[in-house]
């Protein structure tokens, strides 16, 4: 079945120009990607409204809606909870012809579809769909009690997955309550800590190269801002190599270490921080900053999470430099206060830290195997392989 023959396929609009008063600010919701991050399934957008004009100007839906991101997420499917306009960033389905295929059946049909697009894209090919691609989308035709029983198995498997992220997430929140447990406020400082300037806890801080060595298909890893997130380094999401002749140039000046932080001065997630717990050698751009703590005075565990304390970034950022783009100097990331607890308290958090992080790795590691379950699930259903009544 063509998925143009079972519904009418509309793309979004959105008025224009943007962000004028006599279209947006109104009652009523507009979807945005983030919604459906945040949602998932079944989605509330609350990020941006547009006036009863603005609604006019877009492409409104009803409650029950399925809608198909094709930019930004493209191919993740999601079902409205409320009535709300979409943007060109979607397209909507309207009058789904029930008698032939279930919502939720369709839900899962097209997180597949997603899935398996993924996977198979090269270079720009999936960056992107068209109305025309939705319309084309051929869904194997199966009768409505074998769709039943596909949503019942493919729903337990993602449950499984949605309680395995929200461990990790709890664990996260964990390590940061303990973390105002045992330190308090970082700005209000009620526990009267001694607070010095951060080049005065580090035995060196520096950033990476400044000038863009070629990128070569085998080498030694390069890594910018955009491999560095809240506590992790991610080589391999998007993996660049330089050749070992440029890298010992760079390397000479920035030597990050197994223990060492990288901290973010540059781009959009400037101020997010993350432990190096590589063991091998790697170069990096100007956009991170390398702080070797002293260890005597200072634990890189609870630098980290310092530097990544909402409060404590807060604070930072309203004293940055630039406008649109964010950017913390070197000089300044020098003279940045941080309250210094007895070297004993935090060694003691470090500890906290170290049988969260091998908790977390375990989950992490289920996850992986919770995914690659409902990876193998979904192609066996949706290719005819699941035994099913």
């Amino acid at each position: 079945m063509k998925l143009g023959d079972l519904c009418d396929v509309v793309r979004g609009s959105s008025p224009r120009p943007q962000g004028d008063s006599r279209y947006f600010g109104g009652n009523i919701p507009r979807l945005m990607i983030a919604d459906v991050t945040r949602d998932g399934k079944y989605v509330t957008p609350t990020i941006d409204s547009l006036t009863e004009e603005g609604a006019k100007k877009s492409r409104p839906m009803k409650k029950g809606d399925v809608v198909i991101a094709v930019s930004g997420d493209p191919g993740r499917p999601c079902i409205l909870a409320v009535d709300a306009c979409i943007h060109d960033g979607f397209v909507g389905l309207r009058n789904l012809d029930e008698s032939e295929i279930l919502k939720s059946y369709l839900f899962c049909f097209l997180n597949y579809f997603k899935l398996v697009n993924r996977k198979n894209a090269v270079g720009a090919i999936f960056q992107n769909l068209t109305t025309d691609q939705i319309k084309k989308i051929d869904i194997p035709r199966i009768s409505i009690d074998k769709q039943i029983n596909i949503v019942e198995i493919i729903t337990k498997a993602d449950t499984l997955i949605t309680q395995r992220k929200e461990s990790i997430l709890m664990l996260d929140e964990l390590l940061k309550s303990s973390f105002l447990d045992m330190f308090g406020d970082p700005v209000k400082n009620e526990k009267g800590w001694v607070v010095k300037k951060l080049k005065d806890v580090c035995i060196k801080i520096t950033d990476g190269t400044h000038f863009s060595p070629p990128i070569v298909d085998v080498g030694i890893p390069y890594i910018t801002a955009k491999h560095v997130r809240e506590n992790k380094i991610d080589f391999w999401a998007k993996p660049w190599f330089i050749s070992e002749e440029d890298h010992k140039e760079i390397y000479k000046r920035c030597s990050p270490k197994k223990g060492d932080i990288l901290y973010i001065k540059d781009g959009a997630t400037t101020g997010y921080s993350a432990i190096n717990r590589y063991d091998f050698e790697f170069s990096m751009l100007s956009s991170l900053a390398l702080l070797k703590v002293n260890c005597k005075i200072l634990n890189a565990e609870y630098l980290n999470s310092w530097l990544n304390n909402d409060i404590v970034k807060t604070r930072i950022l309203k004293g940055m430099a630039g406008g649109a783009i964010k950017r913390l100097t070197l000089t300044k990331i020098n003279q940045l206060p941080i309250n210094v607890p007895p070297i004993e308290l935090q060694n003691r958090f470090a500890t906290v830290v170290e049988k969260v992080e091998t908790l977390k790795a375990e989950y992490q590691k289920s996850l992986v195997e919770l995914e690659n379950m409902y990876g193998v699930l979904s192609q066996q259903a949706f290719k005819g392989e699941l035994k099913i009544k």
